[in-house]
């Protein structure tokens, strides 16, 4: 069985704590995305005193998780009802609200 690498060499290639910039970089996502997994549950941070950071092994298991689940259903807009600008009418006037309730 080999040994432990040094503390030394293990620090200063591959860190075991990343702060969210390095961690959104890692992931290949905007800082925001990444805080906003982190207030969502998906991501646990670590803090140390007012330092927020994250794990390569909390990263990894994210990863997995997302292999094997697939991604979350999309909260955002519904894609298959039509735009104002599909329907082809602005909000505000009648016709474009009749074409709406259609």
């Amino acid at each position: 069985m080999s040994s432990p690498p040094p503390l030394r060499q293990m620090t200063t290639c591959d860190p075991l704590l990343l702060t969210p910039e390095e961690a959104a970089q890692v992931l290949c996502v905007g800082r925001t995305t990444l805080y906003a997994l982190i207030r969502d549950g998906d991501l646990r941070p670590v803090h140390i005193g007012r330092s927020c950071r994250l794990s390569r092994a909390e990263l990894e298991r994210y990863v997995d998780r997302l292999m094997t689940v697939g991604p979350a259903p999309s909260s955002g807009p519904d894609r298959h009802k039509p735009t104002p600008s599909q329907i082809g009418g602005r909000l505000g006037t009648d016709a474009g609200m009749r074409r709406l309730q259609a």
